[in-house]
């Protein structure tokens, strides 16, 4: 069982966005970064995030969140910093958090502290030179879940938390990169479920499930949802791609503009040109959504 559990964990820790830790990350000239931000104190634990913005940019800029994988229960906010920089290349200015995880913490706790870091990013707007009214996120896996979450729960009371009150977390949009749609489907097609959702809902199916139901964002889903991209792999094995199909057609039923972009043989944690394709369609896609 740890063998597998560690293959798991592996594996859902991949995400397009390569993994860059200390001097790894080499910081365009044209860009400012900044580590360790605390976004957030949540029963005592001090959130944080890094910073990734232009150097000399003029008016209120775009903002991306964005939001690392590890099934709920691991993974690391540093995967996400290389995409920030290229975020920030693009006249973006683009944030990669940390969030409490299971089991010590389950939902909706992370739900909480995605809110408290959109929230952040309002309250801190004027001085980050951000504009408030347009902020996209981005997700890969259990990152995704909670982007798309966060697309489909603006305003709902349960979900908003405590911390940074005052402020909206609705976002502008989503790019939802292999997030799971549909917690009570996942056994039997997801090969870490039985593992994965018991820590962080607290049981499987049969004992959690209103739990299961209330943490999926398919539920969620009103005409007052953010526009949507998702990409998804047809043959992943983590999340499986009939949960991409099922939030698309939910979200085109209620009128919300949403694109599914199938990658042909790609599984979870897209790799060389499938991660390429990836990230050139979540950067178009804000290029369109957040600069117009």
């Amino acid at each position: 069982m740890s063998t597998r559990l560690t293959l798991a964990a592996a594996i859902l820790f991949a995400c397009f966005a390569t993994s860059s830790h200390g001097a790894e990350l080499a910081i365009p000239d044209n860009v400012t970064f900044e580590r360790d931000v605390e976004y957030a104190n949540a029963g005592g634990a001090k959130l944080q995030l890094n910073l990734a913005r232009p150097k000399g940019g003029s008016g209120h800029l775009p903002a991306v969140l964005c939001i690392h994988g590890g099934g709920f229960r691991a993974g690391s906010r540093e995967g996400y910093n290389k995409l920030c920089l290229t975020l920030a290349q693009r006249g973006f200015v683009a944030a990669t958090i940390s969030y409490r995880l299971a089991p010590a913490h389950q939902f909706p706790a992370a739900v909480h502290d995605t809110k408290a870091a959109v929230r952040w990013l309002r309250a801190n707007a004027a001085r980050l030179g951000i504009d408030a009214a347009r902020i996209g996120v981005t997700g890969g896996s259990a990152g995704g879940h909670l982007a798309q979450f966060l697309g489909v729960t603006a305003g709902v009371k349960d979900f908003e938390g405590t911390d940074n009150p005052g402020f909206s977390s609705a976002v502008t949009c989503v790019v939802n990169v292999y997030g799971p749609s549909d917690f009570t489907k996942s056994y039997g097609k997801s090969v870490d479920a039985h593992v994965v959702l018991p820590m962080w809902l607290g049981g499987d199916v049969d004992t959690a499930r209103a739990k299961h139901i209330q943490s999926s964002p398919l539920n969620w889903v009103t005409p007052n949802a953010a526009p949507t991209l998702i990409l998804h792999g047809t043959e992943d094995k983590y999340v499986a791609y009939e949960q991409a199909v099922w939030m698309r057609d939910r979200l085109a039923a209620c009128g919300v503009p949403v694109e599914l972009q199938t990658l042909e043989g790609a599984g979870h944690g897209f790799k060389g040109a499938d991660a390429e394709k990836a990230e050139a369609a979540l950067l178009a896609y804000f290029e369109q959504r957040l600069k117009k």
